[in-house]
């Protein structure tokens, strides 16, 4: 991150936050403040809200029971005990909490959407919200609990039970009660007023938050995979042919295909190892014929998919990653609770809490997350397989196979986690009816964010052993000589982590080291010391 990146202060206004400056507020821990035009529509909702109110019309949530009993009528007067009797009763969630940055991720969220200026609640509620983000006061939120139609119900209760004082707040990767901590830093616990219990909960900021999350460190994971991709191709002495400009940018124009290609063609640039469609059409004709007209070589002029059709399917994961992140952002710059008010205008009982377009891009993502995974995993068995691997020895063995297995185990867990990602999901299909059947159709959109979060985090060590990989392929053709500077920066990170495997030894800590290493964006890092600038 650049000094003018720490500086940066995320103003949450309701319309124009993206995923980087959730990303900014939630792992970076950069400062946030409420613009202030937001505010003035927020009071501008709460002022007209509560003439409503006063004029006896009746309103749900407010003047009446929730979800099914919504026809159950309650007096103004049980205002307070309404509302918090909700944030108590909803504050169910089971299950481990959400990592700090994911938490962090979810009130960010849920901020922006009061910033809306149609839920009605007052400024204090922001500005609360805005103070717990800056002060690292950070709830601790179970993960399991939420269906994603009337929202993210329970994840969002655990955080409206931190504002009242009440619940469990994060300190030190514990759990610690929200009272004493309030008590501690002189914040008084909020009193929460007509509708603005329902208002903290009602709504699809947890799955949002986390899918912010997820989506920035998607595409990430897509860089990622083309760095290796490169380093594996040079070792592969493949061509460069099939990342030309003019195959993607005019013959099949996919965003995410002519990222990727792009991409590819910076990462390969000043390889003295691949060669171009020229290079392999000369071979060819150099070849001596036979006499019955049909003659073997050893020269492919096109390699196999998972070193060819790097745009067209990793390209095609780019384009799913940057369509999540439309969604993402439309949506964390939506008013996604009910009702809602509108000035001059009937207030609006609908659904915007349903969730069900951030489910469905969520398990979109999953799905390409998963293929991402898969790639890699085939790569790697090219350069194990010596039928494959142009000239590599089985297993990439550095000594004497058959007494040394190099890195035969190592795949193992690469196609164990394959296989597992491809057991995951959809979650958007899955639902259940509850609450009296009121909420008849849900959208399980948290359990897909949770589900491409736990693809990703698979996609790690699956991409890690091809790491490895490709770093020992290095070594066996004689060294990093030739390897293009990108290439050349990428297996010294990786030599900088773990050493080359000239004998068997426990493999286990090499394939986490560099698993952890791409979590937090190492390998990219590495590049941008080398000045090698990817989309």
């Amino acid at each position: 991150m650049t000094l003018a990146e720490t500086q940066t202060t995320v103003d949450f206004d309701g319309e124009t936050v993206g995923v980087p400056d959730v990303w900014k507020v939630a792992v970076d821990h950069v400062r946030c403040g409420v613009n202030r035009d937001a505010l003035g529509r927020v009071a501008s909702s709460r002022a007209m809200f509560e003439d409503t109110v006063r004029r006896g019309e009746p309103v749900y949530g407010v003047t009446t029971g929730y979800g099914e009993m919504v026809y159950m009528l309650v007096d103004t007067s049980k205002e307070v005990e309404l509302q918090t009797n909700l944030v108590r009763s909803h504050s169910a969630g089971v299950g481990p909490d959400f990592a700090e940055d994911e938490a962090r991720a979810i009130v960010a969220a849920r901020l922006n959407a009061l910033a809306k200026g149609y839920s009605a609640v007052r400024p204090e509620v922001l500005e609360r919200l805005a103070l717990y983000l800056n002060e690292g006061l950070t709830p601790a939120i179970p993960q399991i609990g939420s269906l994603g139609a009337s929202g993210d119900l329970a994840p969002l209760a655990h955080i409206a039970s931190t504002l009242i004082g009440e619940g469990y707040l994060l300190r030190g990767g514990s759990r610690v009660p929200t009272g004493p901590v309030l008590r501690e830093l002189g914040v008084e616990p909020l009193q929460l007023r007509f509708k603005e219990g329902l208002s903290l909960i009602n709504g699809t900021s947890g799955m949002t938050g986390l899918g912010c999350l997820v989506a920035k460190r998607a595409l990430d994971q897509v860089r990622q995979a083309e760095i290796v991709t490169a380093l594996v191709l040079e070792t592969m002495r493949a061509s460069t042919s099939p990342f030309l400009a003019e195959g993607h940018d005019i013959a099949r124009p996919h965003r995410g295909q002519i990222d990727t290609a792009a991409n590819m063609r910076t990462l390969m640039r000043g390889s003295g190892l691949a060669l171009d469609h020229v290079d392999l059409r000369r071979q060819l004709q150099a070849t001596e014929r036979a006499a019955n007209g049909v003659s073997r070589t050893e020269v492919y002029m096109q390699k196999a998919y998972t070193l060819r059709a790097i745009p067209q399917v990793v390209g095609a994961v780019r384009d799913t990653v940057y369509h999540a992140m439309e969604k993402l952002e439309t949506e964390v710059n939506s008013a996604n609770d009910n009702p809602l008010f509108f000035v001059g205008k009937e207030v609006f009982h609908g659904a915007n809490f349903h969730g069900q377009p951030i489910a469905f891009v969520m398990d979109f993502l999953t799905i390409a997350l998963t293929q991402l995974g898969v790639f890699s995993e085939r790569r790697t068995n090219r350069l194990l397989n010596r039928h494959l691997s142009d000239g590599l020895p089985e297993f990439l063995v550095a000594g004497d196979p058959g007494l040394n297995s190099g890195f035969a185990g190592a795949q193992y867990p690469a196609t164990a986690l394959v296989a597992e990602n491809r057991t995951i999901g959809p979650a958007s299909t899955q639902s259940v009816p509850s609450n009296g059947d009121n909420q008849d159709v849900v959208s399980m959109g948290l359990i897909a964010a949770r589900n491409a979060r736990r693809v990703l985090e698979n996609n790690d060590r699956i991409l890690a052993v091809e790491y490895l990989a490709a770093a020992q392929a290095v070594d066996l053709r004689g060294g990093p000589g030739g390897l293009s500077p990108a290439a050349r920066a990428t297996y010294d990170a990786v030599r900088g982590l773990v050493s080359t495997l000239s004998e068997d030894r426990y493999m286990s800590d090499d394939i986490e080291r560099i698993a952890e290493a791409l979590s937090r964006g190492v390998f990219l890092t590495e590049l941008e010391r080398a000045d090698v600038v990817l989309r």
